[in-house]
């Protein structure tokens, strides 16, 4: 009866902030004893690993990074009490997609030990999840680290985990897996393997389910695709292919993509390269750089404009376009 009184007096006036905090600890009350088994706050957490899977939409990636590692210490106090098991498997699940995210944009920023260390939380996530596409998504973005840091053979081991994990059915950690593959392959200078693992990429891709092919971390989308494509095929030096790609991903690009606008850009630089055009390679590297806001320029941008520069022959190093990249490196 006293409730009753107190209900009835706060939504005299209607539902005034009052009245609804009543409301909520009279529902609150109840839920906790019809939901025991299920965290109130993993729905929520679900949907923001969901959003987070969308990319940077044009916020630096320091913001985004600390969004992220904000909403990822809220899952420690679901994970430490006792939980039916299909609950810790998707608590293990959010977890798991939510430090290989925050592994990426570590390894977009140029901090490879802690992207690694992040992506080896996101891995015994992925592991106890029993999520197997999540593992082997962990799998093939881990690669990528080493891949774009100078260890292609590591990252090439790293991606066939990831291929043996994710199987042979067509799904987006099983089409990411071989299209790193292919690139890890082509760094590494064996380029029959790398053609054999684009061309399962493509077959995969060809069968992928439409679920699986939005624009997000982790789905794998036909931008995505080329942007892989892009680099595999510059790496090979088959700048036909490489161009009709970075052309495709290009268009497929949203303006606010600007790591992934920028990285084909430096792609198609390097392509002018290898046919022989250094001036105009090293005046669009250096104009890509000078152009990006400086959140942006550092990590895996600067690494990827780095490995042009070093690979012009140090006699050129005098040219001026040469000297100009140099200098937009160092800036």
């Amino acid at each position: 009866m006293k409730r009753r009184n107190l209900l009835r007096g706060a939504l005299a006036a209607g539902l005034t902030a009052p009245a609804l905090a009543a409301l909520t600890a009279a529902r609150t009350d109840v839920d906790q004893t019809l939901s025991s088994d299920m965290p109130q706050d993993l729905a929520d957490l679900e949907a923001a690993a969901e959003s987070y899977g969308y990319g940077y939409h044009g916020q630096a990636p320091t913001r985004v990074l600390a969004d992220l590692v904000s909403d990822f210490t809220t899952l420690r106090p679901l994970l430490t009490v006792a939980q039916p098991a299909p609950v810790r498997a998707r608590l293990c699940r959010t977890a798991g997609q939510m430090a290989g995210m925050t592994a990426i944009v570590l390894h977009d920023l140029g901090s490879r030990r802690e992207s690694r260390a992040w992506f080896a939380t996101a891995a015994r996530a992925a592991a106890e999840s029993g999520d197997d596409q999540l593992h082997a998504w962990v799998l093939a973005r881990e690669a990528m680290v080493p891949l774009n840091y100078g260890a292609p053979r590591a990252a090439a081991g790293l991606a066939e985990r990831a291929r043996h994990v994710a199987g042979t059915r067509p799904t987006a950690a099983a089409t990411l897996a071989a299209a790193v593959a292919a690139r890890a392959y082509a760094l590494s200078h064996q380029p029959e393997q790398a053609r054999q693992a684009l061309t399962y990429a493509d077959a995969l891709m060809e069968r992928l389910p439409e679920g699986e092919r939005s624009d997000t971390w982790l789905t794998y989308g036909e931008q995505k695709h080329h942007v892989h494509l892009s680099h595999a095929y510059t790496t090979l030096g088959d700048t036909r292919l490489a161009h009709i790609s970075q052309e495709r991903a290009l268009e497929l690009s949203a303006p606010t993509s600007t790591m992934t606008r920028t990285l084909l850009n430096i792609d198609a630089a390097a392509c002018s390269h290898h046919d022989g055009d250094t001036e105009q390679a090293c005046r669009r590297t250096a104009d890509a750089l000078t152009t990006l806001p400086s959140d942006y320029r550092t990590g895996l941008v600067r690494r990827r404009a780095l490995d042009l520069y070093e690979a012009i022959p140090a006699q050129h190093h005098h040219e001026r376009a040469v000297r100009d990249l140099r200098d937009a490196l160092a800036a």
